[in-house]
């Protein structure tokens, strides 16, 4: 597999000076295309930091960030922008969906901020709607949907345009554990059919849906575990 991502002591300070706080400290990982990576760790942990850093929301303090070989971390929002729009489908816990919209709308609007031809925009978001198990719902607006179908426009949304990663923050946060279930599953299918998913999460066992676990601990990763060469080292 060929690395995706390569992160190298990565640190982010706020309040740089007598009050500062480290958010990251430190931080090395690589993540190779093709992987499931769940980063779990409690509030103030830095996994939403993290999260902003692999997003290109955000730049280190220090440290790089190569994302498929090309060094973001010191890049313009211009340029993060581009990267963002190009690299990366986001799935937010909140849905983040404009409620005036429909459902094929609202997953075509970011290929209109992309400039892809309306024809090829409307085929996309049609194919990405289906993908979900939404194609009876494309004309209905998010406040006739319920959050678990809303969820799933988000990741249409994300995964209209075949951006090699995903990354998912609290996408179950919102949603009852059906939904949640479905959710998962639609990510793990993604997943198998060659997706990257990143997946932020606080939930353990949301976490162990992931087939590595990356826990992140006072700015520091506290431990990286890959769950299959674990069960392949147990036969």
């Amino acid at each position: 597999m060929a690395g995706l991502i390569e992160i190298r002591d990565m640190c982010k300070i706020y309040n740089p000076g007598e009050n500062e706080v480290w958010a990251l400290n430190r931080v090395s990982l690589t993540v190779n295309e093709g992987e499931f990576v769940a980063i779990i760790g409690q509030s103030g942990s830095g996994k939403s930091t993290l999260m902003n850093m692999l997003g290109c929301l955000d730049v280190p303090t220090a440290g790089t960030y190569l994302l498929q070989g090309e060094d973001v971390s010191r890049m313009s929002d211009d340029e993060l922008s581009y990267i963002r729009n190009k690299e990366i489908g986001f799935v937010f816990q909140g849905f983040n969906l404009i409620q005036s919209l429909t459902a094929i709308e609202n997953v075509e609007l970011p290929l209109i901020y992309r400039k892809v031809p309306k024809n090829q925009r409307r085929e996309l978001a049609v194919k990405a709607l289906e993908r979900v198990g939404l194609g009876n719902r494309m004309t209905h607006k998010p406040s006739e949907m319920s959050g678990g179908q809303q969820q799933r426009v988000a990741i249409a949304r994300a995964i209209a345009q075949a951006p090699p990663i995903i990354l998912a923050d609290e996408p179950t946060g919102n949603l009852d554990s059906n939904s949640s279930k479905e959710i998962m599953g639609i990510l793990k299918g993604l997943n198998e059919e060659g997706r990257t998913i990143i997946l932020i999460t606080h939930d353990s066992d949301i976490a162990m849906e992931a087939k590595r676990i990356i826990h992140i601990k006072d700015g520091r990763i506290d431990y990286d575990e890959v769950k299959e060469a674990q069960y392949e080292q147990s036969e």
